[in-house]
């Protein structure tokens, strides 16, 4: 049976070979280099101690320095299974996911076909390479001269020039044998829709080679040379050999840099790669003038697991940013992301590398931006978020770009880091967990109550009070995550003295967890268990029925609403209270206005305490206790005036 051309190849670049042979052997850790894909083992093919087999899972080979075995993944599943080649493939393409294709008698002619073709795109590439050195290219090379190409550089990339002739190409190549259908096929020529004599697709432009990863010339790209060209970048069309949207420029000499530990660097054009690469930035690709596609990403991730765009300092460069989230999302993994390099506005690697110099690139590579950073970038850059509404909107265009993360271990942390972006976003970081602040600062430090307080006994219990209602809140929320999103807004604000308390508010506001069995694993995962355990040993935690008894998540949500209603009482009161005590202070009210704020707030109060009659008692107490320190500071304030003269 015959394989479609490429297939081999995509199951090349969808297979690990370390995944593959990391089956069969044990691989020795000190001399390994996973993060390189340097991976080295004793031999499975003959009998050793030492680790003399070799795995560099970039290029996909393997070789033992002991008894000099070697080759891909192909070959290794053929030895170590025994099986044959057709079988070895099978085995490996129902791993990748990929279907056989079905028995093709046209599959050997069209092998055939990719063999000519790429004979063709040889020869053309020695052509246009001695095209260059011609008369007709003087302005071409007197262009490459000024972006600071030396002729060591031209050979590298195998630079040529494509004359302003109708059948330059196309009379050379058939001149030498070539069929004009191949040539044809190749997309070197063209032929007219009226059956007119075949010309050639590149006309007066500097021609880069597009080699695959096998180093095969696939295609080619031209520069034109006249401002005024339709196309200031020209690609080759769909060929046989030829698919943009499967292709990179320079991908195997970046392949074997990024294998040596150089950063891969993406860049969007071929001057910005050969520029990266005359700087020392060697593993340098380049899209074919389209989108990064999802194919294009797999491959990147074959040479390197966080693979740096270098986008143009431009609008354009920042919505090809965006519009790759999307790509990337569903094909994220935890050992598989990218990081975001935006040069300065108005330039791209190679305005920027010939204006500050190869340092300035390395800053910035070295400074990239993560994935999620520029996904919460595109997400809020240039809104503002006043309403509700908007916060909403903001929150369900987050819900749907996680929904796209695939790996769910992944997806959790992602929901953290967003969680805590858009709390940065909506409120200042606290210095130090307080009581529940009941305004729109969220988190406040405790306020130290003013000298006429102090002695109250509101101010003496309240903190002790809320603590209580806290920690019978995050226990409850613990039992029930599937209320975490109906009460989200309040887990940012709620405050506890106990850090470990509040690093299980902290989970709680990021998890997204919505069953008591996973949030059970991940508290257990980040020791946050222990605090739980602590939390439901409490009386008045371990005698609520929905606690400790039959799961009732309507009772559990009432007493929520009830304990977050009676917490913002509470609040209100002591602010107002604290206020009273200043315009007493100040003189900057009267006694009979004072107490009639505070009444008021009394009374909300109440309402808010009235559905848990067991607290009434306490309320009463407390009441009473306000109202005999009223008292107590309208005498105290009358006193004041009677010996000031009532002033």
């Amino acid at each position: 049976m015959s394989l479609p051309p490429g297939f081999l190849d995509e199951l090349r670049n969808r297979t690990s070979i370390a995944q593959v042979v990391g089956r069969k052997v044990l691989w020795d850790n000190r001399k390994s280099n996973q993060a390189k894909g340097d991976m080295w083992a004793p031999c499975p093919f003959h009998q050793e101690k030492t680790a003399s087999f070799h795995v560099d899972d970039r290029k996909g080979y393997y070789y033992c320095f002991g008894c000099h075995a070697k080759g891909d993944a192909i070959g290794f599943v053929k030895e170590t299974e025994n099986v044959g080649f057709m079988e070895a493939v099978e085995i490996l393409a129902r791993e990748a996911g990929m279907t056989m294709p079905a028995h093709d008698p046209a599959a050997a002619e069209r092998a055939d076909q990719a063999t000519r073709l790429a004979q063709v795109t040889e020869a053309a590439v020695a052509h246009y390479r001695l095209q260059l050195k011609t008369q007709a290219a003087t302005a071409a090379r007197a262009y490459l001269e000024k972006r600071g190409l030396d002729q060591a550089t031209i050979d590298r990339f195998e630079i040529g020039y494509a004359p302003p002739v109708r059948q330059g190409a196309f009379a050379a190549l058939t001149g030498k044998g070539f069929g004009a259908a191949d040539v044809l096929a190749t997309a070197i020529a063209t032929e007219p829709d009226d059956g007119g004599a075949p010309y050639d697709a590149f006309r007066d432009r500097i021609m880069f080679p597009i080699r695959d990863g096998r180093g095969r010339c696939i295609g080619f790209g031209g520069r034109a040379m006249d401002p005024n060209a339709r196309a200031k970048y020209l690609n080759s069309r769909e060929t046989p050999l030829f698919d943009k949207g499967r292709a990179l420029y320079n991908l195997a000499p970046a392949r074997e840099a990024a294998g040596k530990g150089q950063p891969l660097i993406v860049a969007e054009g071929y001057m910005d790669v050969i520029a990266l690469v005359k700087a020392g930035f060697e593993a340098a690709v380049a899209p074919l003038g389209t989108a990064v596609t999802a194919t294009q990403l797999q491959m990147m991730w074959r040479i390197a697991d966080e693979p740096i765009l270098a986008l143009d300092g431009d609008r354009a460069g920042l919505q090809a940013a965006m519009r790759l989230i999307d790509v990337a999302l569903p094909l994220l993994a935890p050992d598989k992301t990218l990081r975001f390099c935006f040069l300065p506005e108005g330039q791209d690697p190679d305005d920027l590398i010939r204006a500050r110099g190869a340092g300035a690139m390395r800053a910035l590579v070295d400074t990239a931006t993560p994935l999620v950073d520029v996904l919460w970038r595109r997400e809020t850059e240039g809104q503002v978020f006043d309403t509700p509404e908007r916060r909403a909107a903001l929150d369900a265009r987050l819900r749907q770009a996680l929904g796209q993360i695939a790996d769910t271990t992944l997806r959790y942390h992602y929901d953290i880091a967003l969680k805590d972006l858009k709390r940065q976003m909506f409120r200042p970081a606290p210095a130090k967990r307080g009581a529940w602040s009941g305004d729109k600062r969220g988190f406040a430090e405790a306020q130290s109550p003013l000298a006429e307080t102090r002695s109250s006994a509101l101010a003496a219990g309240t903190m002790g009070e809320d603590d209580l209602r806290t920690a019978m809140m995050l226990a409850t929320l613990c039992r029930y995550p599937a209320l975490i999103d109906r009460f989200d807004t309040v887990l940012d604000r709620l405050a506890v003295p106990d850090p470990q308390q509040g690093a299980l508010i902290d989970h709680l506001a990021a998890t997204a967890a919505r069953d008591e069995d996973t949030l059970s694993g991940e508290l257990r995962e980040t020791g946050l268990d222990t605090v739980l355990e602590r939390l439901l040993a409490m009386g008045h935690i371990r005698n609520l029925p929905f606690i400790s008894g039959p799961h009732n998540a309507d009772r559990a949500s009432e007493c929520l609403t009830e304990e977050v209603a009676k917490l913002r009482a509470r609040a209100a009161l002591r602010a107002e209270l604290s206020e009273a005590c200043e315009d007493l202070a100040h003189a900057d009210g009267t006694e009979e206005t004072v107490s009639r704020r505070l009444k008021q707030v009394l009374l909300a109060r109440q309402s808010a305490e009235r559905p848990r009659r067991d607290d009434m008692a306490a309320t009463s107490e407390d009441t009473a206790a306000l109202s005999d320190h009223i008292a107590g500071l309208i005498e105290a304030r009358a006193w004041e005036k009677k010996n000031r003269g009532g002033t």
